[in-house]
């Protein structure tokens, strides 16, 4: 896996216009996926909002993140479920990263499934490092299920 851009790699502000395709994906890879509703206000409140898509600009991935008072929260990354294990994840942090920094924020959190190994690999394998808990974070199939917060200092 590679953190870097593939030449048939496109990053891209997320636009309204790209929200059918980034539901399909949402509702692709998730039990509980967001709504319209919410990315669409994720959009108009300005947050930093990003597809990668290939030559025919298909959304192959994306990622949403607030930052605020020297903060940020990476509130969703998803790769599209055929798209997985080429790098798109790693490349997409590091672009969050990018931008975090140049907004001068020095911590970058998120929160993740108590039973999404893939995904905590991911970012602890990317210098991701535990800080604390959620109980009853995300809706589960019986019930709810606790998250991992993890912080990665800039």
């Amino acid at each position: 896996m590679s953190a870097q851009l593939e030449p048939s790699w496109r990053l891209h502000p997320m636009r309204a216009e790209h929200l059918p395709q980034v539901m399909s994906i949402e509702r692709t890879a998730y039990d509980f996926p967001w709504t319209d509703g919410i990315f669409s206000d994720c959009l108009r409140v300005g947050y930093s909002a990003w597809v990668v898509t290939d030559p025919a600009d298909a959304v192959l991935a994306y990622a949403m993140m607030s930052m605020a008072a020297g903060e940020a929260h990476i509130l969703n990354l998803c790769v599209a479920p055929s798209q997985r294990r080429r790098g798109l994840a790693q490349f997409l942090l590091k672009h969050l990263a990018m931008v975090a920094r140049a907004a001068a924020v020095g911590l970058v959190l998120l929160e993740v499934r108590k039973s999404n190994a893939a995904g905590q690999a991911l970012y602890t394998g990317f210098g991701f490092r535990p800080l604390g808990e959620r109980r009853g974070y995300y809706p589960a199939h019986d019930g709810r299920e606790d998250a991992l917060v993890l912080g990665l200092e800039l």
